[in-house]
């Protein structure tokens, strides 16, 4: 029988739930894998008008095998909660992967694990990366040593299968690909900003464009509150 591994999701307040819903799918139906879905003091989380009780408390979990970091619009203010922050480095400080969906990067390079260090983001906040000394790459699925990053939301499953595969071998991976059916074919190609129509892209970016500002206003803000080696 394989050691198992014990995997700690943190979540909080503006998460994305398919951040987390996703790949903690695909984790529980792999062997020997221990998930932990945790949050300041156990309290319930609110992500996309679902809210998620029985959470583990994050600061009660003495370390993890694997630290799985969610993103949402709400890393922003998770970032400048310094309790949370602080518990993502102390877990990552003795953790053997350190891993995100999405803006979870972000909230990994809050924690100091991101400078020098290439990581994947939401490609609408890519650009917030280097504020953490963070290398942007827009792959769907980056590694960097032992830092293993997913792209926007969906790209959480297709990083999940990749994680699944480091931790029990690729086999692993694809029964649990078939077990759950995934063989996606969507029906447009919208889904990144190089293959979506201009018209789109053009419309997204529009509707974004004041809470892009703000964010990096905020984010920018936090940076030179906290400490230098930070890069804009």
């Amino acid at each position: 029988m394989s050691q198992p591994i014990t995997v700690v999701v943190p979540v909080y307040e503006g998460v994305t739930q398919l951040d987390f819903t996703g790949p903690h799918q695909f984790l529980s139906r792999t062997p020997d894998l221990h998930v932990r879905v945790a949050s300041l003091g156990g309290e319930p989380v609110t992500a996309d008008r679902l809210t998620f009780s029985n959470l583990d408390d994050l600061a009660a979990i003495e370390s993890c095998d694997v630290l799985l970091v969610p993103g949402g619009g709400g890393c922003l203010a998770a970032i400048e909660n310094d309790l949370f922050v602080k518990e993502i480095a102390r877990l990552g400080a003795t953790a053997r992967y350190l891993t995100s969906v999405c803006t979870g990067s972000l909230i990994l390079g809050a924690a100091g694990f991101l400078r020098g260090r290439r990581a994947a983001c939401h490609w609408a906040w890519r650009e917030l990366l280097p504020v953490f000394g963070a290398i942007v790459d827009e792959g769907r699925i980056v590694r960097d040593g032992n830092i293993l990053s997913g792209g926007g939301v969906t790209a959480g499953i297709d990083f999940v299968l990749a994680l699944i595969a480091e931790l029990r071998g690729p086999r692993a991976a694809e029964m649990v690909q078939l077990g759950l059916e995934y063989a996606p074919e969507p029906p447009f190609n919208s889904g990144r900003p190089d293959t979506a129509p201009a018209e789109v892209l053009e419309a997204v970016n529009a509707r974004t464009a004041t809470s892009r500002a703000q964010r990096r206003v905020r984010l920018d803000a936090w940076a030179a509150a906290h400490c230098a080696g930070h890069h804009a």
